[in-house]
């Protein structure tokens, strides 16, 4: 074998115009043996194929995605007359020059402002790991762009491969932007498709340079111009790389396909950290989320053998099958393909590993990287049912009347310790608080949610039990209201019967179950459990809080905080560790280890426990209940929209009925110390006063009478008709007397409105 020549790096540029008003993205010719010319013009987006007339010398117009392909042949060579609607036009095709990259394995990328050292890595890595000798470099870089101009990267890059001979590297300019108009740069975290917090994000500005690729002929272009005769071709962008394989590598595997296609699957890989002042590099990606979805889909072709006349798209080749069971890997770097970000700006930090095949990838890169901490769970016994106490850490303000049935309950079926945050209270809670404290029942706090602006009650309450010793020393924790009830339905209906039957699960979803007034009006001191039995049906996939859930959960680090729903910021490598079961025993999927809140279709059950959600109670309780505000969404009114999603009166459940005999020995045990029962009562006249007062004033009164009206009664009824979109907008939008007609099987409702939910 001879030495290999020095590696080449040659410009090009895409011939974009305009073709009378037609605008064109680039054109190509070549000398067929009868000696006529073949050509084919591609046209940007958004082009008719209406446009181009009918007649010689086009054969063909295909339209692709908005775009148009001509086909067709001339006599000899030179200017291409094309016939349009509007008229005549010419255009000067570039010569086909097969002959660059003939025979050679290539790479088809497309380059933003990666610098020349990353583009260079990236060659060196697949010329030295994969085979790859040639490549056709779609340079998309604005004129002005900080990494340097194209002449400048096209010089450099041949520069920098001084030792990787033997490549054929074609850099492919364009004088006119190719990204989609009206999206901001690939290059911002908006657009990184793992990126937490897009809610919090500015937009950015449309920047058509640097964009998502808009125009879907540019493959088809790279093709007629160059890779006809190229060996076999993969489409990887220049922050994607190939997998290391010990077999056939993928141009090879690519070029003996049945039907010359292979499917290229991607997966985003995430650096833990870049060291202080240094640019990413991809030996600094060593972690993967452990949660990853769908992959991402790119092709490999073999030309010849798949057919030219197939069109190259951004995802697929046309009317070519790749070989079933035959996929290439490749991982996406993307800390270079939006850089100037951390890790944890462009991933959810909590859902990051350590990937052992990456660290082996960095040290093909010659790269020590940084590497994440390691974390270890807690020493516990393995079993549930040896974990320990169970503790509730709550919140509360004037739930007086409903705080001593709510702890008997819970005391009955198992619950040991509670951690009760309150703040001000009007109506005897915090008195009756302290006196449940002092006989040893709970713990009590003062919410410490004044001292830190910008924190919601609740969250003041969790981020300060989090110090607690009888959070720290529990075994089982959850966070719950006062309005829920753990309803055990499983062996005699305790929480040890639920743990032994969990066997070393640490992890058990309850769903809600809610249940709405059952037409009740006026409140009375009786057990809630008892009054109130009408609620949603189990399958109701709306209003989105119909399914939410609170997370009973093993006190053992693998989480580092409490969390209102479930605990949150899961130590990523730990993931593995998280044996979490939904309300039926089932497994819950890792896509929700991070952090979800609600149950879907695949991970809702209550045949082993739910939570009753009793969050309306009596029209007149509830009436309190929206003087009172929220402790979470303190800025949202729990008005006549919170009753219409909560007041679930479709279906009977009486499942928690045979643990209320349990409940009332406790609760009257706790009522026979003449202190409690004298803070009790006063409670419940506060809460009477106060309805009285409410009831008193016109809006509450006009209120207190839409609740309890013919038409809210009869919509808690039938709210399994609705669509989210009616939730989210509120009762108004549904027609006034759609409740007194006779509605045949399988009716649905449903509004157009961009509101969301409010939670």
């Amino acid at each position: 074998m001879g030495i290999p020549a020095p590696t080449r790096v040659l410009r090009r540029s895409l011939g974009a115009g305009m073709a009378g008003d037609v605008p064109l993205l680039d054109a190509v010719a070549w000398q067929e043996a009868d000696g006529t010319s073949a050509f084919r013009i591609l046209t940007r987006r958004d082009v008719d194929p209406a446009a181009v007339a009918d007649g010689a010398p086009v054969t063909e117009v295909r339209p692709v995605a908005g775009a148009c392909l001509i086909a067709g042949r001339v006599a000899g060579s030179g200017p291409i007359p094309l016939p349009l609607a509007h008229g005549p036009a010419t255009v000067e095709p570039a010569p086909a020059e097969w002959d660059l990259l003939e025979g050679r394995n290539c790479l088809l990328a497309l380059r933003v402002e990666e610098s020349v050292d990353t583009v260079a890595d990236w060659l060196r890595y697949h010329a030295g790991h994969h085979g790859a000798d040639g490549a056709v470099i779609v340079n998309r870089a604005p004129p002005d762009s900080p990494e340097g101009s194209a002449e400048d990267f096209a010089e450099e890059l041949e520069e920098a491969l001084f030792d990787c001979p033997g490549l054929v590297v074609v850099v492919l300019e364009c004088a006119v932007p190719l990204g989609k108009s009206g999206l901001g740069p690939e290059s911002h975290a908006y657009l990184a498709p793992d990126a937490p917090g897009k809610d919090r994000m500015e937009v950015p500005a449309p920047d058509p340079w640097r964009a998502p690729l808009g125009e879907p002929l540019i493959f088809e272009a790279c093709k007629w111009r160059f890779l006809a005769r190229a060996r076999a071709v993969l489409t990887l962008d220049v922050t994607d790389i190939l997998t290391p394989s010990d077999g056939p590598n993928a141009f090879d595997l690519t070029h003996a396909a049945e039907n010359g296609v292979t499917l290229l699957v991607g997966h985003r890989i995430y650096p833990w950290r870049v060291r202080k002042g240094r640019r990413a590099a991809f030996g600094d990606h060593i972690c993967r989320p452990f949660d990853r979805r769908r992959g991402i889909a790119r092709w490999g072709v073999a030309p010849e053998r798949a057919g030219l006349e197939n069109t190259w798209r951004g995802i697929r080749v046309s009317y070519a099958r790749p070989d079933p069971g035959r996929t290439v890997a490749f991982l996406r770097a993307m800390a270079i393909r939006v850089p100037g970000y951390r890790a944890a700006e462009l991933a959810p930090k909590t859902s990051l590993i350590e990937d052992a095949d990456l660290i082996a990838l960095a040290a093909l890169f010659d790269h020590v990287p940084v590497r994440p901490p390691v974390s270890a769970p807690r020493k516990a016994p393995a079993r549930a049912t040896h974990a320990g106490r169970t503790c509730i850490i709550t919140t509360m303000k004037n739930e007086g009347p409903f705080i001593l049935e709510w702890i008997a309950y819970h005391r009955a079926i198992g619950v040991n310790d509670f951690l009760v945050y309150s703040n001000d209270c009007t109506d005897g809670t915090d008195a009756l608080l302290d006196a449940l404290q002092a006989r040893g029942l709970i713990q009590h706090r003062d919410n410490p949610f004044r001292t830190q602006p910008d924190i919601k009650p609740q969250h003041a309450a969790l981020q300060a039990a989090e110090g607690e010793g009888v959070v720290q020393d529990c075994g089982w924790a959850i966070c719950m209201d006062v309005d829920e009830f753990i309803n055990v339905k499983i062996g005699d209906g305790t929480l040890g019967a639920l743990y032994a039957a969990m066997g070393e699960a640490n992890m058990i979803s309850l769903t809600w179950r809610l249940f709405g007034n059952g037409d009740t009006h006026d409140y009375q001191d009786r057990f809630v459990t008892e009054q109130f039995t009408r609620c949603a049906p189990e399958l109701v996939r709306k209003p989105h809080q119909a399914w939410g859930f609170k997370t009973l959960f093993r006190n053992i680090d693998i989480y580092k905080k409490l969390g209102v729903h479930r605990p949150k910021g899961l130590k990523p490598d730990l993931w593995g560790q998280v044996r979490w079961l939904n309300g039926s025993g089932r497994p819950m999927p890792r896509e929700m280890f991070r952090n979800g809140w609600r149950s879907s279709v695949e991970t809702y059950g209550y045949d082993w426990v739910q939570l009753n959600h009793y969050a309306c109670r009596s029209a007149e309780s509830f009436l309190v209940k929206r003087d009172r505000g929220r402790v979470n969404h303190v800025d949202r009114d729990q008005g006549l929209n919170y009753w219409f999603r909560m007041n679930h009166n479709a279906v009977t459940d009486t499942s928690i009925a045979r643990m209320i005999p349990a409940a009332r020995a406790e609760f009257d045990r706790l009522l026979a110390d003449p202190d409690l029962r004298a803070l009790h009562d006063r409670a419940v006249a506060a809460h009477r006063s106060r309805i009285a007062e409410l009831m008193a004033q016109d809006d509450y009164r006009a209120f207190y009478g839409e609740l309890t009206g013919d038409r809210m009664q009869a919509l808690s009824k039938m709210l399994h008709v609705f669509g989210a979109a009616v939730f989210n907008a509120g009762p108004g939008v549904i027609p006034a007397d759609l409740h007194q007609k006779p509605l045949p099987e399988g009716y649905f409702f449903t509004v157009e409105h961009g509101g969301d939910a409010e939670h």
